[in-house]
């Protein structure tokens, strides 16, 4: 008897009998080389994994460890989605970057969407390829999470900016997006996170892309980006997101609280119940994408507005800043004060945004008992 058929048969021999004689346990016990478990997940090839993610459709990638100090805040989260996580891939995709600017909802809010499809795409074709070679691999969502047990805090499984930025695809710009130094902040991204060490993780840039114009403060219809660096959130989620999570649980309330139909036309125009329906139906509208679509940094993108300035603001910002359009804003907040202040032709809507106040919390079910 051969060394490797007694590791076999040692093997077998700790399998309950009826286990060790089922056909798929004899066919991958005798597959292994040893006769005994695989031992751990062998180191993977940089190069390798940069030439699977570009094509797999995406247009720049980079492995970072998830022993990198910038990532001590997912540590956590990583390994609960993925026990025995090591390195973590980071993808990006390219937006059509004047379908981002166009000031059609339409149009700019097809592009994020299909572009979002691609990333997850792309980080699904990865994670299928690094399984096939023996890893395990887990591609969360790029968008739209659904961990909604935990909302309003923690949705997302992985932060993919956070990642990004650790593994040198960009740095975190003023508006709160990542800006590649190529691609600018025109870009979507997705995370694969994977058992084992990467030959060579990228490096974290040692310069920011962004050029400090501020067209993204200027774009903002609700004030949410600061000057000084400040970003009010909430101000951006109530507007921007004004059909997603806590916006329809707002638009919810209000029909709820109507007496009747006639008054709650009154409080819904039917616009908005139109967009809302199609939000509901199609995908989920963003009202003003603007901080994105006015970015001129990025090697790629740069060129236009170093060309001709104005011409750039004529094109490019003032259609965004000139549109008429509702404002959604909580009642009395600086979003408010702002928006009238600065853009008095597009009307405010004072909404509750879906928030509720702290001691207006219902009971956890579970305290019940």
């Amino acid at each position: 008897m051969s060394e490797q058929d007694g590791a076999g048969e040692a093997e077998e021999h700790r399998l309950p009998a009826k286990l060790a004689a089922h056909p798929s346990v004899r066919a991958v016990l005798a597959a292994r080389p040893s006769g005994g478990r695989p031992g751990p997940p062998p180191e993977i090839d940089a190069a390798w994994l940069r030439a699977l993610c570009l094509a797999a459709g995406a247009d720049d990638a980079a492995a970072v460890s998830l022993d990198h100090p910038g990532l001590a805040g997912e540590r956590e989260h990583v390994l609960a989605a993925l026990p025995g996580t090591r390195s973590l891939v980071s993808l990006m995709v390219r937006m059509n970057r004047d379908n981002t600017r166009s000031a059609a909802r339409s149009v700019a809010n097809q592009e994020f969407h299909q572009t979002d499809e691609q990333v997850n795409a792309a980080a699904r074709t990865v994670t299928r390829a690094l399984e096939d070679a023996g890893h395990r691999a887990l591609n969360p969502s790029a968008g739209f999470p659904q961990e909604m047990e935990r909302f309003p805090g923690r949705i997302w499984v992985v932060a993919h900016k956070t990642v990004a930025v650790a593994a040198g695809l960009g740095v975190m710009g003023l508006h709160r997006n990542v800006i590649h130094p190529r691609f600018g902040n025109f870009v979507l991204l997705a995370t694969v996170l994977v058992d084992a060490p990467v030959s060579a993780y990228g490096q974290e840039l040692d310069y920011s892309p962004c050029v400090d114009c501020k067209l993204c403060v200027a774009a903002c219809p609700v004030g949410a980006i600061g000057k000084d660096g400040s970003f009010d959130a909430l101000a951006c989620t109530t507007h921007n997101y004004r059909e997603f999570m806590s916006g329809f649980t707002d638009w919810a309330q209000t029909v709820a609280d109507s007496e009747d139909a006639a008054d709650f036309r009154s409080r819904v125009t039917d616009p908005e119940n139109a967009s809302m329906w199609q939000s509901l139906a199609f995908k989920p509208s963003y009202k003003s994408g603007y901080c994105v679509a006015v970015c001129p940094a990025g090697e790629d993108v740069l060129g236009p507005y170093l060309d001709d300035r104005r011409a750039y603001l004529d094109t490019v910002l003032r259609p965004l800043q000139d549109k008429t359009e509702t404002l959604y804003v909580l009642p009395g907040s600086a979003a408010q004060r702002y928006a009238e202040r600065r853009f008095p032709h597009k009307p405010t809507k004072e909404v509750s945004g879906g928030w509720r106040a702290p001691g207006k919390q219902h009971p956890n079910p579970s305290d019940r008992h």
